[in-house]
């Protein structure tokens, strides 16, 4: 959630922490700080709201220097306000730090500080950081020594960027559990640290990722990576290959708006190396899976968030029916606290557009701890859900800047699509013949979804008759149930508007009661193996007075009739029908979200990686 960015080197820290920080905006903030050595002693700036108030502010009371370290806030522990502000300064203003996490066992240390007379001027757990680093400075520590020593006292997931005016040739950094991401980005004379790499793509495409209970103390000419006991760590130096530009608005008005549209090239990455049309085979090489590791799977659990783990029920049918093993989709917060049945021939899938998704990296943990083979399906690379699976799939999607997740759930449908074949392929539950087919449907995909998205006019014209609803009802069956819930998300994450997703099966058991003329009805209805019961949905709905909006199939009358509105598709292969249903849903939220004038890339109360419980 929190965004950090630092800075060493000859330049002047502030604007490279401002602009970081402004490419972080997507992971959703409430204030916003930065922290300069200037003139030998910690100049700071903060305010509550957004960059443009802090940028306003330093503007109005200028500050430049080297080193620096900035951060953007999503409160936790105390409301938002400048005064909770990251960063927070120690009594003797010698000592600063920002912070992405939460201190478990702050109050207990608070209470312990305060009884040495320390003074707390904010309401967070994260100034217990710093009056403890200054503690043990007056022990007798050096900086990066009472930093360990700190660092060894906090309990819960952090990452923690501490600066001291009296040491001002370094930065120190650690981070403790799976509190988000902290990247390091190797510069000439100069190095960057961001929680994500668009904070720093612009300075260098040389990063490190920070592993959990590792220290870095980075300097203008290098980092000096450490295990939290002392002991050194050989770095492991990874190359970016996007460009800068993939994170910005070009054309479009939103950052949304032009993910959506990217979903056409995002599925063609997603293929692409992947697929062996001519033979009709799928390769997954970063997956490390073999065929007696596949003959030995028993039983899959898919552990996921939000719209990650409705991507995973879609795959939960596709395994099942593909591949034929027995699959399971539990909430990454529910998994470790279910006790589930998980041995070594278990594997636990975790999908995370982040890969720093605080409850699904427990989730994985908890299969580790019982002995399962871990997988992920991931869009940030190197991040820590890639790094600690046994095997994993890119998304390929390239950065996903919007809060609600478009192209970063599409892509999944399509990895758990491959996977499931390849799975089948492996195990012998599927012949050639009929591989072969689903593999050639593949090739349909990126083409379907560009037809699809080319009719943004007429989905905008359904949502200037729906922009002033108060509720929605959502409905799908099979394989495109999963697009009920996903649809009803969007539109509740970006317009403020009650949604609801249901298995239409279940309307009768008690949603019907809803329906009248007030209440839309979006019913999602491609010809599938579903499509007769969907066409009873819709009557029913009509019966009762609905205004029905439906996803239905070029050329199929009887949804024309009956609809008020159809969300035209083409015809798809049903298996991969819901990458393509799901397109005309993401553009409705979006544009009923921009007609009531919202702040679509930032909504309200959300943050893009969820990595605190």
């Amino acid at each position: 959630m929190c965004g950090i960015v630092g800075y060493i080197g000859p330049r002047d820290a502030t604007p490279i922490i401002l602009n970081g920080l402004k490419r972080l905006e997507y992971r959703g903030y409430d204030s916003a700080g930065l922290a300069v050595v200037q003139n030998g002693g910690i100049e700071t700036r903060r305010d509550a709201g957004k960059l443009s108030k802090l940028a306003e502010l330093v503007s109005q009371q200028p500050l430049s220097g080297t080193p620096g370290i900035g951060h953007t806030r999503w409160a936790t522990h105390g409301a938002p306000s400048a005064r909770n502000a990251h960063p927070h300064l120690g009594s003797t203003g010698r000592v600063v730090v920002v912070h992405n996490g939460i201190v478990e066992n702050y109050l207990d240390l608070k209470d312990e500080l305060s009884a040495e007379g320390v003074t707390f001027n904010s309401d967070t757990d994260t100034e217990t950081i710093v009056h403890l680093v200054e503690r043990h400075q007056a022990s007798g520590l050096s900086f990066v020594e009472a930093a360990r020593a700190t660092f060894q006292q906090l309990q819960g997931a952090s990452v923690v960027l501490l600066l001291s005016a009296d040491e001002p040739d370094k930065i120190i950094c650690a981070r403790l559990g799976n509190a988000g991401g902290v990247v390091i980005g190797l510069g000439e004379g100069e190095n960057f640290l961001a929680s994500d790499i668009p904070a720093i793509l612009e300075h260098t495409r040389r990063v490190i990722f920070l592993e959990s209970r590792q220290m870095a103390i980075v300097t203008r000419d290098g980092i000096n990576l450490q295990s939290l006991e002392g002991k050194p760590v050989t770095p492991q130096i990874h190359s970016i290959s996007f460009d800068p530009v993939a994170a910005e608005k070009g054309e479009y008005r939103h950052f949304m708006q032009k993910e959506i549209h990217e979903q056409v090239r995002a599925l063609t990455d997603t293929l692409a190396g992947r697929v062996d049309f001519a033979a009709g085979k799928i390769r997954l090489p970063e997956l490390n899976l073999t065929p007696e590791t596949a003959k030995r799977i028993q039983k899959i659990y898919i552990t996921a968030c939000g719209t990650a783990a409705y991507a995973g029920m879609v795959g939960k049918f596709l395994i099942e029916k593909i591949a034929r093993i027995p699959t399971e989709v539990v909430i990454g917060s529910e998994f470790r606290y279910s006790d589930p049945i998980v041995d070594e021939n278990t594997v636990v899938l975790a999908i995370s557009q982040s890969g720093e998704t605080a409850d699904t990296l427990a989730a994985m943990e908890e299969g580790r701890k019982k002995g399962a083979i871990l997988w992920s399906i991931v869009n940030a690379i190197g991040s820590q859900a890639m790094r600690i699976a046994d095997g994993s799939i890119s998304m390929q999607t390239g950065p996903e800047i919007g809060v609600a997740s478009t192209k970063a759930f599409t892509a999944p449908l399509v990895d758990q699509y491959m996977l499931a074949i390849l799975l089948a392929d492996l195990r012998g539950t599927i012949d050639e013949r009929t591989r072969r087919s689903l593999v050639a449907d593949l090739r349909l995909i990126p083409e379907l979804a560009g037809r699809t998205l080319k009719r943004e006019p007429q989905v905008e014209q359904a949502a200037r008759a729906l922009k002033d609803i108060r509720d929605c009802l959502y409905l799908g069956r099979g394989i495109n149930m999963p697009i009920a819930y996903e649809g009803a998300l969007k539109l509740k994450e970006i317009s403020y508007i009650h949604a609801e997703g249901y298995p239409a099966g279940e309307m009768k058991h008690g949603p019907i009661a809803l329906i009248d003329e007030h209440m839309p009805v979006v019913c999602i209805a491609p010809k599938d193996p579903w499509h007769e019961k969907m066409i009873s949905q819709i009557q029913q709905a009509k019966a009762r007075n609905g205004k029905v909006i439906a996803v239905a199939t070029d050329g199929d009358e009887l949804v024309q009739s009956m609809a008020d509105y159809v969300l035209w598709i083409p015809e798809t292969p049903w298996m991969l029908s819901p990458v393509i249903t799901v397109l005309p849903l993401q553009l409705l939220a979006y544009h009923i979200a921009t007609l009531r004038g919202l702040d679509v890339d930032q909504p309200r109360n959300l943050a893009k990686s969820v990595t605190v419980e």
